[in-house]
């Protein structure tokens, strides 16, 4: 999640939810440190234990070596891994007993990722904001759990917490939300995007590659009001042609993420501009309240 920082992670954290964030959000390596050093102050403050915060290490990206190395250093407990296998991950992360969790698309992905020895697998299905998966994830859980019996992890159209109850009913111990934390007073996200969740129904989600040369879940409101026709976007970009015409090289263009924004399908959900804390315990009530229901 783009908009995903210090203050989020850490707010989420107090509140008893696992916080996770790119890495790539911190400008340089030395950024990164000054992160983890000020989530680790924040979260050391508490005279309880806080969930685990938990950084997302993006295979591709140039610093990945400099981040993973960043990561050792800090000891964390728990790291994602995303767009690629997580091979050269694993064997740092386990050697200070972080459990490594991958990012995955398709059942392939899933072979891959448990024989590099992933502790648990994240599966990308369909309605995820942003870079998305293709997946019914009633049928993906369903399919990944004959061939794995470790910690599953459902990202995609997770809306509230009957949705979480959902998730843990189809056989995931945990679930993924991003596009409803977008809306909170301690993300990264401009006002007007803020703003723009709150507006924007499941409707005003537009699947495209136009941005990334990636299958991506972006706002149709945003994509117009950068003065572009959602219905003249290239659909047949590269990605090293996407990134130069939205990555920010271009000066004419708008760029992706910052001026085109994006949302997943639980866009629905988003009915205000709320605190990270209070949204945390509005979804643990709704969660609690979705199984003391069940069966009635």
């Amino acid at each position: 999640m783009h908009v995903c920082g210090v203050d989020l992670v850490t707010t989420v954290c107090r509140s008893g939810a696992i916080g996770a964030f790119p890495t790539a959000n911190a400008r340089s390596v030395e950024e990164l440190d000054r992160w983890l050093i000020r989530i680790e102050h924040d979260l050391a403050e508490l005279d309880r234990p806080a969930a685990p915060h938990c950084p997302n290490l993006i295979i591709p990206q140039k610093r990945f070596k400099d981040d993973l190395a960043c990561l050792v250093r800090h000891k964390v407990e728990i790291v994602i891994t995303s767009v690629g296998s997580p091979a050269a991950a694993i064997g740092p992360l386990h050697e200070i007993g972080c459990l490594v969790f991958a990012g995955i698309a398709s059942l392939r992905h899933a072979e891959k990722a448990i024989e590099a020895g992933a502790d648990g697998l994240i599966l990308l299905t369909a309605g995820a904001g942003g870079h998305t998966g293709w997946a019914n994830p009633f049928a993906f859980v369903r399919a990944v759990r004959t061939v794995f019996d470790g910690p599953i992890v459902l990202a995609g159209g997770i809306t509230d917490g009957v949705s979480l109850a959902a998730a843990r009913l189809l056989g995931c111990e945990l679930a993924y939300m991003g596009t409803r934390f977008i809306a909170t007073w301690e993300s990264m996200a401009s006002n007007s995007y803020r703003q723009m969740l709150v507006d924007s129904t499941l409707d005003d989600v537009m699947l495209t590659k136009a941005f990334s040369g990636l299958d991506a879940n972006m706002l149709r409101p945003s994509i117009l009001a950068a003065g572009l026709d959602p219905s003249k976007l290239d659909e047949s970009v590269s990605e090293a042609r996407a990134k130069q015409e939205f990555g920010g090289k271009n000066p004419e263009g708008p760029r992706r993420w910052t001026e085109v924004w994006s949302a997943g399908h639980s866009v629905s959900g988003v009915r205000s501009i709320t605190g990270a804390a209070e949204l945390v315990k509005e979804l643990a009530r709704e969660y609690e309240s979705a199984f003391a229901n069940w069966g009635r």
